[in-house]
């Protein structure tokens, strides 16, 4: 083994050492997994060998944040944004995702539960994740949200929405929901409904922005900005961001 491979190896167990399963550890994480292109690019490879790499990392992510007690793990796949990308790699990287999602429900470790607007997917598309969330019901483990098709935007326009329908049909007027409504009635209605929020939400690439990932529900979130590209993230990247976690003092807008 060489040298290098005995040191990372050394700083592993330091940081699995540091961190354990501590009180401290974020019960939610989302992820953002940024870089699969910009990878490719620099390996010389074609755009869907990094989103297929990125994929195949995913399994192994979900295994660290089993290891270190997070119980519920939002990743974002793919944005509304993403499907106004060219035809063809958006075809090519819903067949990935659609992989990556049976590849999850395979293992039956996980519960999978789709997020986002999959009216929006290709209607065989959205009948597979149907299904896979359908077979995982009863699955223990992790609670695994594959945001595909999501958009922040989207999400609280189709919350509201779908109180309004509700609050319709039990005869109340806009004018007496208007009266009414509280933050908590919109939350009744998110894709996440009956989930913690996010802990603790992780973006891969260098780049320090949300792109419109859990708006709502990161209101109280710390944030770890990561430059490694998503495919070559590695447990000490997760292990750093959850020690940089655990040293923050939450103060919950104050």
């Amino acid at each position: 083994m060489a040298l290098r491979d005995l040191l990372y190896r050394a700083y592993e167990r330091r940081l699995v050492a540091s961190v354990g399963r501590s009180p401290e550890s974020p019960h939610h994480v989302g992820v953002i997994l940024d870089g699969n292109r910009r990878w490719a690019r620099q390996s010389g490879l074609a755009a869907h060998a990094g989103h297929r790499r990125g994929a195949d990392k995913i399994i192994d992510f979900l295994g660290w944040c089993e290891d270190a007690g997070v119980r519920v793990v939002t990743l974002y796949l793919l944005s509304t944004d993403n499907l106004r990308r060219d035809p063809d790699e958006v075809s090519e990287l819903l067949g990935i995702i659609e992989d990556a999602v049976l590849g999850l429900v395979a293992t039956g470790r996980w519960r999978v539960h789709p997020i986002g607007a999959l009216h929006l997917l290709p209607a065989e598309t959205a009948e597979r994740l149907a299904a896979a969330a359908a077979s995982t019901r009863d699955d223990g483990g992790l609670h695994v949200n594959v945001a595909i098709g999501y958009g922040g935007r989207q999400e609280i326009a189709d919350a509201v929405r779908s109180l309004l329908r509700q609050e319709a049909a039990a005869g109340r007027t806009v004018e007496e929901l208007a009266e009414v409504v509280t933050v908590d009635h919109i939350a009744e209605h998110l894709y996440t409904k009956g989930q913690p929020d996010p802990d603790l939400v992780i973006r891969t690439s260098g780049e320090q922005r949300l792109s419109g990932f859990l708006l709502w529900q990161s209101a109280h979130s710390e944030f770890y900005f990561c430059e490694a590209l998503w495919p070559a993230f590695r447990r000490v990247d997760l292990l750093r961001a959850l020690r940089a976690y655990a040293a923050r003092e939450r103060r919950y807008g104050s």
